[in-house]
């Protein structure tokens, strides 16, 4: 596309800035590139990921030992055999003697109590009692790992490699990149939420399946999505007109350029998108019940809630995978080295009763069985203090949770030992959230790749079977 018809696009309100265009530039050549291999149970995800490293021990993996042994060094009990080693070699270090990611020895006490919830009995923290509430439609899985011990392991969890090793697309992608469109009005992948580290996610499958970014303002959801300067629905409609011919002659002089005929249709769907996407982020015909749910009359609550409420209504419509991420800053919010009991008090006071609310709204509208919805972190905390009162990295063992998309509710899978430290059953490394998703979307993980870029056994993973109805 030359510069000057670049400029055109920007002027009449068809630029949707750098990361949003390059999607839509592409997004007609979307297809199905994955392979099905069964019927899916599942056909969108909302992937809710709480930055920093949310503490297992104090969310949905309890361990009342930590109370029992508070004070001792790790090596003074019946656990010194969890820093052997050849237990802690899985773990690559990419800044050496970094202040943080370092083993912490005294062991520190449960800063919140826990219990059981559900006809279940499945425990869970006092900081997560909503939640709790819907433990029965959730199965946690206590027994994951990765290898990066500082926050490149956000970047891990999405995509299945290393920071120290080359980028590869994420699991928002692979689900992109494999799976049709259900609604030509709307990308496919969207994003909400603060992210550092690694912005992208095509990378070489393209820009084309990187995230959507969009923010809760119906009246400017999308970054220089509105026309620039005062121009009216009909001169922007003229505009269109105007570019649309052009490519047309475009056309007929190339008549067999797929990029050009891409572009056509994408700047159809530009057009459309810029009156799709902020009816979606109006609330306005949503019941006050329905707000309430997802905590918009608190202050704590509302923003996450608002981003989840959105979800609900993109997922209604036919989008294939929702990013939400929480926790701002560097490293993400949820990374407490100090002040652990009131930093971790405050942040899921903040997604506590929206994640509920979410859970509760899709399955009273019976879009529960066919949503995937994943409640995830890049690590676990230590068993040990740091500072006094906070909690180191910790990748060797940490929880997440999964619900809906012919997922089995109520159930515990994996365990850890009993201060926390390493998977004593059934451990699996992060690409195993990605296979299981993939697989319930009817997509075989192992078609997952394109020529030019083979890719490890690791990078597929394998479906954790037990967790699945």
């Amino acid at each position: 596309m030359d510069i000057n018809r670049k400029l055109f696009l920007g002027r009449s309100g068809l630029g949707f800035g750098s990361l949003a265009l390059s999607t839509i530039l592409e997004g007609a050549e979307l297809g199905m590139n994955g392979l099905i291999r069964v019927a899916p149970k599942a056909k969108s995800v909302i992937w809710l990921f709480m930055r920093g490293g949310v503490s297992h021990m104090e969310s949905f993996d309890p361990k009342p030992a930590l109370n029992e042994l508070a004070g001792k060094s790790i090596g003074d009990t019946r656990f010194k055999y969890v820093q052997d080693p050849e237990h802690l070699k899985k773990v690559r270090v990419v800044v050496v003697n970094d202040a943080n990611g370092q083993q912490r020895n005294k062991l520190y006490p449960l800063q919140v109590g826990y219990k059981k919830y559900g006809q279940s009995g499945i425990e869970v923290s006092d900081w997560f009692p909503n939640i709790g509430s819907c433990i029965d439609d959730i199965a946690v899985i206590r027994s994951m790992w990765t290898t990066d011990d500082n926050h490149g392991a956000q970047v891990q969890f999405h995509s299945g490699r290393h920071m120290l090793d080359p980028r590869v697309p994420t699991i928002g992608a692979w689900v992109n990149w494999g799976l049709g469109t259900l609604n030509e009005n709307l990308p496919q992948f969207i994003g909400m939420g603060p992210r550092f580290f690694d912005r992208s996610d095509g990378h070489y499958l393209g820009p084309a399946y990187d995230e959507v970014k969009l923010k809760i303002d119906p009246k400017n959801p999308l970054d220089y999505a509105k026309p620039q300067g005062d121009i009216t629905v009909e001169e922007q409609r003229l505009g269109f007109g105007l570019v649309n011919r052009l490519n047309l002659l475009s056309q007929s002089r190339y008549p067999d350029d797929a990029k050009l005929d891409a572009r056509i249709k994408s700047y159809e769907l530009a057009y459309r998108m810029q009156t799709s996407v902020p009816g979606v982020v109006n609330f306005d015909k949503e019941t006050e019940a329905t707000k309430k749910l997802y905590g918009f009359d608190q202050n704590e609550t509302r923003p996450f809630g608002q981003q989840l409420l959105a979800a609900r209504r993109f997922v209604e419509r036919g989008v294939r995978f929702i990013q939400i991420m929480h926790g701002g800053g560097a490293a993400g919010a949820w990374d407490q080295h100090s002040n652990l009991k009131s930093g971790h008090a405050k942040l899921a006071m903040q997604v506590d009763r929206p994640v509920a609310g979410l859970l509760k709204d899709l399955k009273s509208r019976g879009l529960l069985e066919e949503t995937l919805v994943v409640f995830a972190t890049e690590f676990g905390r230590t068993p040990g203090s740091q500072s006094s009162n906070g909690r180191d990295h910790h990748p060797y063992a940490f929880s997440v949770w999964m619900a809906g998309g012919g997922i089995k509710g109520g159930v515990i899978h994996g365990a850890t030992d009993d201060i926390g430290f390493h998977p004593t059953e059934n451990p699996h490394y992060v690409t195993d959230v990605h296979a299981t998703l993939l697989h319930q979307l009817g997509l075989d993980p192992h078609s997952m790749e394109v020529p030019g870029h083979k890719r490890l056994e690791k990078d597929f993973g394998h479906p954790i079977q037990n967790i699945i109805a």
